[in-house]
């Protein structure tokens, strides 16, 4: 790789790691391809990025993007998105799939402040977006569905009477 491509690789992560909610870096020594590819595909659906940095670019790109050290060392996975939920829930989905001593998350930065492995489980277990979206409508149209159940008895027994 060119010092040239090195320059343009820092300045596109640093614009991605800027943009981006939540950023998990995994170990993934012991992984095979096909393994990291279906990491890739469920990154991909989620739209969360999934890619193998140098350890050294990413800390630049990090540094520049005022990302606090996340202790950079050995091999290394980097996985990032807009959507904390999606990145945590990618993350984990996976770690259940494979072997758990496979890949494993080293740190993470999410919001504002560093967290670990724990709090990556705990953002995967909360509902998505849509999920709230779908609560909150079943909140609203219990009262109408109520009220039409109630009406379609009293016909029922009014028919009855008749």
């Amino acid at each position: 790789m060119t010092k040239e491509e090195k320059v343009q690789l820092v300045n596109l992560l640093t614009d991605e790691f800027k943009s981006s909610d939540a950023i998990v870096v995994c170990n993934y020594k012991g992984l095979n391809v096909k393994s990291i590819e279906v990491l890739r595909i469920a990154a991909r659906t989620a739209n969360v990025k999934v890619q193998v940095i140098k350890n050294t670019l990413a800390d630049i790109a990090m540094k520049n993007a005022q990302i606090e050290d996340l202790g950079l060392k050995d091999t290394n996975i980097f996985i990032w998105g807009e959507d904390q939920l999606s990145v945590s829930k990618v993350v984990t989905n996976f770690i259940k799939a494979i072997d758990k001593e496979s890949f494993v998350v080293k740190s993470a930065f999410v919001g504002n402040e560093k967290v670990d492995a724990s709090r990556i489980e705990e953002l995967a277990k909360m509902p998505s977006r849509n999920e709230l979206l779908a609560m909150l409508l079943q909140v609203w149209n219990a009262p109408i569905t109520n009220f039409t159940i109630g009406l379609d008895a009293l016909r029922a027994k009014k028919e009855q009477s008749a």
